[in-house]
């Protein structure tokens, strides 16, 4: 690591004798920058992980200030998104094959006997024992969704090992029957035609989520159609998901390329974890359906984040061109969803929504990491690369992660870098024949 910072130093991120920023720093030294980034951000889902399970802390705080119940808690989404950032590991080398390996050995044999409700586990998973821990009073039992982030990044393992050697083979087919044994169609609540987000043995259906298009699930929706074992027929997708195309009947920020939406979002789009929670591994290029065209739905959707930040219309300090970015996060105000709008814009920027935007806006997203780096590191930067949120406004730099605002960041990257996740995870077969029954296409659709 150390090795990296004085490589950065000396390709002109930082003048080591004056201390000051070089105003237009190499390709070589945004590489090298890059690569820090993308390696510390990794460790959250390795040093930090959970000791019994290998899996992903919810958060992790360096000021050591917890919640009394929040211990040992798995995010279950943010596990996929870890197994995904373990795989850019294992691609750059900072880890080994072997250890990779074993690390998803110790993963998966945790979630073959931790609570499962059919086929779907918890928000929270104790790491102690692999129970339930409760998202809320009516949330103790299977979250679809947490299972799709986690499922998305656990198909992406069992593509880059299926290959391998006996063990890997042995990994890989492991995985296999935990993708087999999601019922996505026991979510349909009676087989109606929509997805529901949670049931529970204790409430049923009584938090009566149904998933509606557009917001961060539509993974959610693709892997319910891919499933070889429990699919859904595409009539699902098209009533539930699209809304019998009331899903494109408002266009953001008077672009026109810019329709999807959910029911009482603001008009400039929402939280950019939108573009990205279901786009790690399913990758957006050339990606179409009857209702958009999904690069460009991301992009404009993060190009929208940054001209609102960069226009600043509640005048916060800090906000420009070099310090962009709103999304879910901790918040002055706890944990609030922030997005480029008057009532959910609170003058906090999470680092996340602009690296984890690399792919879309790479020059924007860059000059944001550049300049966090160089002239903010004191404030933002800590064991396990830019902590999750933070207020100039406000004087606010709390210590503190979360594992599904970290994910995305290793990932992005790495997708941006190399197109791993997206490559692995487009290679599935199975995927490749839901979204064509979905009437998507795609340039990895055969």
């Amino acid at each position: 690591m150390r090795t990296l910072f004085f490589l950065i130093c000396f390709l002109g991120i930082i003048n080591l004798s004056e201390g000051q920023k070089v105003n237009k720093p190499t390709f070589s030294a945004d590489t090298a920058l890059l690569d820090l980034v993308e390696r510390q951000t990794f460790e959250y889902f390795w040093d930090g992980a959970e000791p019994n399970s290998g899996m992903a802390p919810e958060r992790i705080h360096l000021d050591g200030d917890y919640p009394a119940h929040d211990q040992n808690i798995i995010a279950t989404g943010g596990s996929g998104f870890g197994c995904m950032a373990i795989l850019a590991g294992i691609h750059r080398r900072y880890i080994s094959r072997l250890q990779g390996r074993e690390r998803f050995e110790k993963i998966v044999s945790f979630l073959e006997k931790a609570d499962r409700f059919h086929g779907a586990w918890s928000h929270w998973i104790n790491d102690n024992d692999g129970h339930v821990k409760p998202f809320g009073r009516e949330d103790d039992g299977g979250d679809l969704v947490e299972t799709s982030y986690l499922m998305q990044g656990l198909l992406c393992v069992r593509q880059f090992f299926i290959n391998g050697n006996h063990a890997e083979k042995e990994l890989a087919s492991r995985i296999d029957a935990l993708w087999k044994g999601v019922d996505f169609d026991w979510y349909r609540n009676g087989g109606q035609e929509v997805l529901y987000w949670h049931w529970s043995p204790d409430y049923a259906w009584v938090k009566n989520f149904p998933v509606h298009g557009y917001n961060e699930c539509l993974i959610l929706y693709v892997l319910a159609a891919c499933s070889p074992t429990h699919s859904i027929p595409a009539s699902v997708y098209q009533h539930g998901w699209a809304q019998d195309g009331a899903i494109d009947k408002i266009s953001y920020y008077g672009n026109d390329t810019l329709h999807l939406h959910m029911q009482g979002n603001p008009p400039y789009g929402g939280p950019l974890f939108w573009a990205q929670y279901s786009y790690l591994g399913l990758d957006p290029k050339g990606l179409r359906d009857a209702y958009a065209d999904y690069w460009k739905e991301n992009r404009e959707q993060a190009l929208i984040n940054y001209e609102w930040c960069v226009n600043d219309p509640k005048n916060f300090k800090g906000y420009g061109k070099d310090n962009w970015g709103l999304t879910a996060s901790y918040s002055v105000r706890g944990y609030a969803a922030h997005a480029p709008n008057e009532r959910h814009d609170l003058g906090v920027i999470s680092p996340t929504a602009a690296v984890s935007s690399i792919s879309y806006l790479p020059e924007q997203s860059m000059a944001a990491i550049r300049h966090w780096y160089a002239d903010m590191k004191d404030k933002i930067w800590g064991s396990y690369g830019f902590y999750d949120a933070f207020s100039e406004t406000d004087s606010w730099y709390p210590r503190r992660y979360l594992a599904i605002d970290q994910g995305p960041a290793a990932v992005m990257i790495e997708n941006y870098r190399s197109g791993l996740l997206w490559k692995l995870f487009m290679s599935c077969p199975e995927v490749q024949s839901g979204l064509k029954k979905l009437g998507f296409s795609s340039p990895y659709i055969k």
